[in-house]
């Protein structure tokens, strides 16, 4: 890391950052048990999910619904959990 400002763009941080991010995942659509309707409701289309600045920001970002159990929590855009809401207009990320 340089001694100048933070960027978020250190990539050897980063994936430390994801793998460690990633082991909390509370869906992966890699498990034996992932439904096939949780699919179209993930972090990344619900519309409290607020992405993250830098390279990070391109797969996570922060859960800002007060229902949810992630409440505050950066969460991996795949992930999802059982209060998610879909965006008005149906983007993702």
């Amino acid at each position: 890391m340089s001694d100048g400002p933070w960027t978020g763009s250190d990539r050897a941080h980063n994936g430390e950052c994801h793998a460690r991010w990633a082991a909390s995942s509370n869906r992966s659509t890699g498990d034996p048990g992932y439904r096939d309707e949780w699919y179209d409701a993930q972090c990344g289309g619900c519309r409290f999910w607020i992405a993250l600045g830098g390279e990070l920001g391109q797969d996570y970002g922060a859960c800002t619904n007060s229902g949810s159990a992630f409440d505050g929590r950066v969460r991996f855009e795949h992930d999802g959990c059982a209060v998610f809401t879909v965006r008005e207009d149906h983007s993702f990320g």
